[in-house]
């Protein structure tokens, strides 16, 4: 009978994702985050978020990293931005 691995039940698959919502408490920001899996990822990048508009897309994967804080979640704001910034089209 095998037991479930703690570890690896707290961790977020790298590149599982295309769009990541991060928030301030996040930064400063990097592709792979802390907490994802790295065995299958990239080397560590870090994304200048703050200064590009609040978007962000990792040069590897190219996932697209959107800063978000609770008023612009709740708004839509967050999505707006990411499509205006060009990241995604």
């Amino acid at each position: 009978m095998s037991r479930p691995n703690p570890a690896a039940e707290r961790t977020i698959p790298a590149n599982a994702e295309n769009r990541y919502e991060v928030t301030r408490a996040d930064l400063p920001l990097s592709c792979p985050m802390p907490g994802m899996s790295l065995w299958n990822s990239h080397p560590k990048v870090y994304l200048p978020v703050e200064g590009d508009g609040g978007c962000a897309k990792c040069p590897y994967c190219g996932a697209d990293y959107v800063l978000v804080d609770s008023r612009l979640a709740d708004s839509g704001l967050a999505d707006s931005r990411l499509a205006d910034s060009g990241l995604v089209g």
